[in-house]
């Protein structure tokens, strides 16, 4: 099992924005290639929320999320019973070394995950591996130093120094939105199209919601543990980013952007032994 050590943890304030994610606002460039019948898997797949959903325009193809923590796949499987979603289970697996033959898979889909990882080329090979020659493989990931904020607020660059800091502690790449069909290449996928979306809010809603899980996340999840072990920040600078997120939260004229960069990309040649 792979030792990369997840940035966000899985402190409720991660799982609130796990939950509330979809295939339509977190996949939605996939879906068009999506047919009845069709094999996925879904690598880092959470609770589950978008890989129950992938499945609905799969029709009784097999759907498989995979999650390296057993804690949250026991809630995925919770969430999503066999007798109500009998096409859809999941299971604790890696990334780095999937239990699964060649060739399984119509699709392998992964979002959020390979910014992540130390090695996204390796992930990406392994997951070119397990999928069929006519197959596709889709990520898709937020790239950070992108995100856009208004109005100003000095607090939140720090916040954001502090993050890509701390990613970086991990060996991980925060920017990976804009880094994806660089990896893809060098994993030797072909046919890479690349897009990108954005999740907005601007909303009194989608402001207050935002706001509070960011100022929960920079007080009480992993990444503030891991800032504060390594030296990066105080206590005290986390009060402050909580503080940045809800003041931001309550001006009206506020929007945050959030970036994603995404790939559709197909197994290289393969190899065949002669012999």
């Amino acid at each position: 099992m792979s030792n990369d050590r997840y940035t966000h943890g899985h402190h409720e304030s991660v799982l609130r924005s796990h939950l509330w994610r979809t295939a339509e606002n977190s996949a939605s460039f996939l879906l068009p290639h999506l047919r009845g019948g069709q094999a996925l898997l879904d690598v880092g797949c959470g609770p589950g929320t978008i890989t129950a959903d992938l499945a609905r325009f799969v029709g009784a193809g097999p759907v498989i999320g995979i999650d390296t923590a057993a804690m949250i796949i026991d809630r995925a499987r919770g969430m999503y019973a066999p007798h109500e979603h009998p096409n859809v289970s999941f299971e604790v697996g890696d990334v780095y070394s999937l239990r699964f033959p060649d060739h399984t898979f119509d699709v392998v889909f992964a979002h959020q995950v390979l910014q992540h990882l130390s090695d996204p080329v390796s992930a990406l090979r392994e997951m070119a591996r397990v999928v069929r020659d006519d197959g596709l493989i889709a990520v898709r990931e937020a790239d950070f130093r992108a995100f856009a904020w208004s109005p100003d607020d000095g607090v939140l660059d720090e916040w954001l120094t502090t993050y890509l800091l701390v990613t970086r502690s991990n060996s991980a790449n925060a920017d990976a939105g804009r880094r994806l069909k660089g990896w893809a290449l060098a994993a030797g996928l072909t046919n890479v199209e690349v897009s990108s979306s954005n999740w907005t809010f601007s909303s009194d809603e989608d402001r207050l919601w935002w706001g509070e899980l960011w100022a929960d996340r920079v007080l009480e999840s992993d990444f503030a543990r891991q800032a504060v072990d390594e030296g990066i920040a105080t206590t005290n600078d986390l009060r402050r980013y909580a503080d940045a997120f809800r003041r931001w939260a309550t001006s009206p004229d506020a929007v945050f952007i959030v970036v994603n960069g995404e790939i559709l990309a197909r197994p290289g040649e393969r190899l065949t032994s002669v012999g």
